[in-house]
């Protein structure tokens, strides 16, 4: 049996890190992110009704038996 030249398999995996790269860069570089965070954080906030009342969820192993 011939035996299996794995001479190139460096060079193979080192060009297919690269080009996963640089493609997972371009993707990234297309997307818009907030340049201001503070912005987003000064949301006035919405009363919802449970969050005046205290509420417990009872889960069935907590009961007494």
């Amino acid at each position: 049996m011939p035996q299996l030249d794995t001479s190139t398999w460096l060079t193979m995996i080192l060009s297919v890190f690269l080009a996963l790269f640089i493609i997972f860069q371009l993707k990234i570089s297309k997307h818009d992110f907030y340049h201001n965070p503070e912005l987003t954080a000064k949301m006035p906030k919405q009363n919802t009704p449970w969050e005046t009342k205290w509420t417990k969820i009872y889960l069935p192993l907590s009961l007494p038996l």
